[in-house]
């Protein structure tokens, strides 16, 4: 027998080319039978007790398969939200809270006793207490750096050079000082902060709160000028933990100013700004042509959460300071008031303060610069 033929009947009927024909493009793959709802049982297991020739394999249950989709939907969106989640929010830094309080500042004006001594910056500074400070940002100089229990090595030392970075903007810029700009400051102040920051420049106030010269060291550049541009300071600062979330960094330091009247101004700008009388409160004789000596004794505290030190801000939370020579006057609220060489106060009292007024207290204070914090130009020079 050779060769392929028809059964005896011939071809079925309606397959031109036979029934064999009709299945030639189907393929039974192994994919094609495991998907099939029917399996016939082996000639083993048809061996035994009668059974059907079929048995049902586990398909599609409409009843619980839209639940288990749905199981597995939450937990793929499970899954990914907590993905997200620790990408977003590092598990080994809390977040911390953000309370942000007004400062509290007091400037207390220091007195002299006698005239302000008068010379040359180099001779004021050689016979004062001065005399061995460092220069600038030189003199504010940052302690041993050790971590704490909450925080690393590293961020102590940015907490430290945060708020040196504020001082130095505060107490040694130029421009700051002469009343030029804020920026320098503002820029290192907790975005908390700024509101009330912003109303003090704008409206200075003896509240307290609202004490420019709290803020930063300013003089009035129609009264004042820097007569040298190097500023002798001394000083200390601190860290510890305000928490397990925040810093506290502690800064006390003396800064001493070489000062000189400002240039005279023209008749025109004397005309619009009120006149060129000296400071309020002080004899306007003096010596012209001498520099005098301005110390600022400046105790601040500062804040600093996690986000701040991320962010290279300070939140100030104290500020205590002492400048002189000045006269006991309250109107040191917007720029400092120095004498300066050859003038002394004037006899007078402060304003009065009303105690049964229920506003913001405003009373000033006043204090006696010691004989021995003047230079003494009789005197050798510092050893």
């Amino acid at each position: 027998m050779s060769g392929r033929r028809d059964p005896p009947e011939g071809p079925p009927e309606g397959s031109p080319g036979g029934g064999e024909d009709e299945y030639r493009s189907v393929v039974f793959d192994e994919s094609f039978v495991r998907a099939a709802r029917l399996q016939e049982f082996s000639a083993r297991e048809r061996m035994g007790e009668p059974a059907r020739a079929v048995r049902n394999l586990p398909g599609w249950n409409p009843r619980t398969g839209p639940r288990a989709a749905l199981a597995l939907l939450l937990l793929v969106a499970l899954a990914f939200g907590t993905a997200i989640y620790l990408g977003v929010r590092n598990p080994y830094r809390p977040p911390s809270p953000r309370s942000v309080d007004a400062p509290r500042i007091t400037v207390i004006p220091l007195v002299p006793q006698g005239p302000v001594p008068g010379g040359t910056p180099d001779e004021l500074y050689a016979h004062s207490p001065a005399a061995h400070f460092r220069i600038g940002a030189a003199g504010i100089a940052l302690p041993a750096v050790r971590r704490t229990k909450n925080f690393s090595e590293s961020q102590v030392m940015n907490a430290l050079t945060t708020a040196k970075d504020y001082l130095v903007a505060s107490s040694l810029d130029p421009e700051v000082l002469t009343g030029g700009t804020v920026r320098p400051v503002r820029v290192l102040l907790d975005p908390d902060q700024l509101e009330q920051f912003d109303r003090g420049m704008a409206a200075p106030a003896a509240d307290g709160h609202h004490t420019v010269t709290g803020w930063l060291i300013r003089y009035d550049p129609a009264q004042i000028a820097l007569a040298h541009p190097e500023v002798r300071v001394r000083g200390t600062l601190s860290v510890t933990e305000a928490g397990p979330h925040a810093l506290k960094v502690t800064s006390d330091h003396t800064f001493a100013y070489a000062l000189r009247p400002a240039a005279p101004r023209s008749p025109a700008s004397a005309d619009r700004t009120g006149g060129t009388d000296g400071p309020v409160g002080v004899d306007t004789a003096g010596h012209p042509g001498q520099a005098s000596l301005f110390t600022v004794r400046r105790e601040l505290s500062f804040r600093l959460d996690r986000e701040d030190l991320h962010q290279h801000r300070v939140e100030l939370l104290t500020s205590y300071v002492q400048a002189g020579p000045q006269s006991c006057s309250d109107r040191t609220t917007g720029t400092l008031r120095p004498l300066l060489a050859g003038r002394h106060a004037t006899a007078g009292i402060p304003p009065g303060t009303n105690p049964y007024s229920m506003g913001d207290a405003t009373t000033a204070l006043c204090g006696s610069l010691a004989p021995g914090a003047q230079p003494n130009l009789q005197a050798p020079r510092k050893p």
